[in-house]
């Protein structure tokens, strides 16, 4: 009688706690018996009023004032999972991690439901190693969220890892139950079975899937391949020839045949079976492509001297055939090319881009090949139908706007400059833009149209003002003119600081201060032009003997006006400078 009282003092003593706590109710769950508190509405829209701030400010980066409305959201409810789950990220990121690991395990212990609140505590324990915890947790997300699969995948990588194999066949069948027999979950299966030592449940694996499809002939063919790799070639054989029975061009099975026949020593049948499959206009030019990348991969690592020439002869065998699939062609120029063999791939890019005139990447490489070449013809050939075919490829209008040039077709040169620049697009890179509007300023200039010659090196210089060809050419383009010297100086000075030992832009730079009468400082810059290669130019060297008379050195500026005589300079004043000894500005 005594312990019945006792018994219900204790419950009457306990029961007022159980209800409320500093005014506040409380409910317990009756699966996790965790106390849950239930505010007043005052309570609640207090509350609700400081976490929705706290994510206010989180979002206008205030970390520390949110930090601090979320202490305040926990000072009314200490039990509030979304301000313990938010108050655990910045103590994460405070690197303050048991406050935030107990933070985040309170927030799953009060919702229990919210499924990203456990990811993100299962995620911490992996990452702190504790991955009892983490698998513990995960096996109660199984089974409180049987739609998510991400649980058993996190299982079967953390029971891997422990080679806890039981474990790992437990939960891939449990993901089989889900999601049904398949080849990843068998061929894991297999896996972990062999290393269980058990052969015996690895091959009944495979073989099971096998029984489950009995009509798709895959499966039947990666039976054999698990034969084959595993030493039980008789096996694998029969595998292989009940597939082909019934599939005769059944490319997978053709392939694994060569494989058994390569294992087993039996080259002459190797071939032969290569050339079934490859010379077979029934396989999909897929599966010859991941052929012949197996094959280049085999030769690469084979120590025979005539490896390459194999697989170039296989290659040509193949092309023999009527190819209506650029993907053969394509990888045999790109075989060619990673072997030096530009001239041989050259036909067969050509073979590319007939089949496929929107492949960018080959008339690239051929435009390429013609460039080494120096043969505008070719790179008008190729660029011309590529526009046409590629409309938005820029890099081919730029290859045809200098081959024009180089045929002198001037009008044609800013006719594609101008068809390029409609394509531009936001992500267009500047310095291509620039680049255009740069040529399109030599061109105007070729043809004595200053004016747009100059408005085409401004709209250069708008898209790039690091252009040091725009900067140069403009620069001196105004100084031959003798106008705006103070901007063409300017200009000029960016070449020089960006390439000290450039002879062009040294005497660019060197001739501007020649203009403005600043001879000694010029005699530097031509000297240093000179010290430069610049001795190869007759301009250079006729304008060194300009700037030598002007700093009083008559006989070193006689002999640099001879010196550019002789090289063929064609300037209109020079004879006249070296008759009369003196300087005759054209």
């Amino acid at each position: 009688m005594k312990k019945i009282i006792l018994f219900l003092l204790i419950n009457a003593l306990l029961f007022p706690l159980c209800t409320t706590v500093q005014g506040k109710k409380k409910k317990v769950r009756k699966e996790d018996k965790t106390v849950v508190l239930q505010l007043t509405e005052e309570q609640q829209r207090k509350y609700d009023y400081f976490f929705l701030e706290a994510i206010r400010m989180k979002e206008k980066k205030e970390y520390a004032t949110a930090f601090g409305l979320l202490q305040h959201c926990l000072e009314i409810n200490p039990n509030a999972p979304s301000a313990l789950y938010e108050i655990s990220q910045y103590y994460m990121f405070l690197r303050q991690v048991p406050q935030g690991q107990a933070a985040l395990e309170k927030a799953v212990a009060y919702a229990p439901d919210n499924y990203w609140y456990s990811q993100g505590l299962v995620s911490l324990y992996q990452q702190q190693n504790e991955l009892d915890k983490a698998v513990t947790l995960l096996e109660t997300m199984v089974t409180r969220f049987p739609a998510k699969q991400d649980p058993l995948f996190n299982l079967l990588d953390i029971y891997s890892r422990q080679e806890k194999y039981n474990d790992v066949i437990s939960t891939l069948n449990r993901l089989e139950k889900r999601l049904g027999k398949n080849e990843q979950l068998s061929m894991e299966k297999f896996r972990i079975y062999l290393q269980m030592k058990d052969d015996k449940k690895a091959f009944r694996e495979i073989e099971s899937l096998v029984q489950e499809y009995p009509m798709d002939m895959r499966y039947q063919v990666i039976l054999g391949d698990v034969y084959l790799q595993n030493g039980k070639k008789q096996e694998a054989y029969e595998a292989y020839q009940k597939v082909l029975a019934v599939e005769p061009d059944n490319p997978m099975a053709l392939f694994s045949m060569a494989s058994y026949y390569e294992q087993t020593g039996q080259k002459e049948l190797y071939q032969q079976q290569l050339d079934t499959l490859l010379l077979n206009k029934k396989v999909a030019p897929d599966t010859k492509i991941n052929v012949m990348r197996q094959i280049i991969v085999e030769n690469e690592q084979s120590t025979a001297k005539d490896s390459t020439h194999q697989v170039i002869a296989l290659f040509d065998r193949i092309m023999e055939l009527d190819q209506d699939d650029p993907q053969i062609p394509m990888l045999y120029a790109q075989y060619l090319l990673s072997k030096n063999m530009e001239p041989e791939a050259v036909p067969v890019l050509e073979q590319v881009v007939d089949l496929d005139p929107t492949n960018k990447a080959a008339r690239l490489m051929l435009v390429s090949a013609a460039v080494k070449k120096e043969d505008y013809k070719q790179i008008i050939k190729v660029c011309e139908p590529g526009i046409e075919a590629t409309p938005d490829a820029l890099e081919l209008y730029y290859y045809l706007a200098i081959a024009y040039h180089q045929a002198e077709q001037t009008d044609s040169v800013l006719s594609i400059c101008s068809r390029a620049l409609e394509h531009i697009t936001p992500d267009t890179r500047k310095e291509v833009i620039s680049d255009f509007y740069s040529i399109m300023g030599d061109i105007y200039h070729t043809k004595k149209q200053m004016k747009e010659a100059y408005a085409a090196y401004d709209s250069a210089l708008v898209y790039n003002p690091s252009n040091i060809g725009a900067l140069n050419n403009y620069a001196y383009y105004l100084s031959v003119e003798r106008r705006d010297l103070d901007k063409a100086e300017e200009m000029s000075y960016k070449t020089v600081k960006a390439e000290p030992n450039n002879s062009t832009y040294l005497d660019t730079y060197a001739w501007i201060l020649f203009e403005k009468g600043n001879y000694a400082e010029a005699r530097i810059y031509i000297d240093n032009a000179m010290k430069s290669d610049g001795g190869k130019s007759d301009v250079i060297v006729e304008h060194c003997g300009d700037i030598y008379f002007m700093t009083g050195d008559v006989e070193g500026a006689l002999g640099y006006w001879k010196k550019a005589l002789e090289m063929g300079s064609e300037s209109k004043t020079l004879k006249q400078k070296i008759e009369k000894k003196k300087f005759i500005a054209e």
